[in-house]
């Protein structure tokens, strides 16, 4: 169900969290194509719960090619960058604050070269995309999961927006270690305006970015016009 201008067929490319050219114009496919699948409860007769927002809004000029260091999310200090950990797939996220805990699915590309989504069956699964850096490791793990589904109604993020900073997310690993992070921002973007530096580019410490749709369900384009993005920290 993604509109056709959210469409391209630019294709992926790096991992581990280097910079690569071609994150720019996939992240914002993913995105968006997240934000179509998840129209759920918004397809029913009642009216859907709106899921929270993040306090902070960033505004529509913040893209990614044109991020400045004042868009940056704080890490809370420079302080002792923790040593990043080996590669291992992550299998599961806890969110404490918001009721989390479920599993995460390893997510590639279509053929097409967007990024995959869970299927909407299981929204109350979270998703975890391969090619870049699994949590812990140096560089921005990203996870992604729906809002909401006609099936289940709220889904795994529903109430990603309210987490504040402080709050603390646990990812479980194949090698069988928690790694912990610390929430340094929650911010919501247009999708048409999304950080992809932000979230996909390199970082010389371990960080995690966990994404979902936000804002008011548009009934006319069957989609979330914004994106929920939480920054985050490993911590020691």
């Amino acid at each position: 169900m993604v509109r056709s201008s959210d469409v391209t067929t630019t294709r992926a490319g790096g991992r581990h969290g280097k910079p690569w050219r071609a994150a720019g114009a996939v992240v914002v496919v993913t995105l968006a194509t997240i934000g179509a699948g998840m129209i759920g409860a918004s397809l029913k007769d009642t009216p859907a719960p709106r899921p929270p927002q993040p306090l902070a809004q960033a505004g529509p000029e913040v893209t990614g090619p044109a991020a400045t260091d004042a868009d940056i999310p704080s890490t809370g200090g420079e302080g002792n960058v923790p040593a990043g950990l080996a590669r291992s797939a992550p299998t599961s996220i806890e969110i404490p604050k918001i009721g989390v805990d479920a599993t995460i699915m390893s997510l590639g590309t279509n053929p097409d070269g967007t990024v995959q989504v869970p299927p909407l069956e299981q929204a109350d699964k979270a998703g975890w995309y391969e090619p870049g850096a699994s949590p812990g490791e140096t560089g921005n793990a990203v996870i992604v999961g729906h809002v909401d589904s006609a099936k289940l109604g709220p889904a795994v993020f529903f109430d990603l927006g309210s987490l504040v900073p402080g709050d603390t997310i646990t990812v479980r690993r194949a090698d069988d270690r928690p790694v912990a992070f610390k929430v340094d921002s929650v911010k919501s973007y247009p999708k048409t305006s999304f950080p992809t530096d932000l979230v996909y580019g390199p970082n010389d410490r371990p960080g995690l970015r966990v994404v979902t749709c936000g804002g008011q369900f548009d009934q006319a384009a069957k989609s979330y016009p914004d994106n929920v993005v939480v920054f985050a920290t490993l911590v020691e």
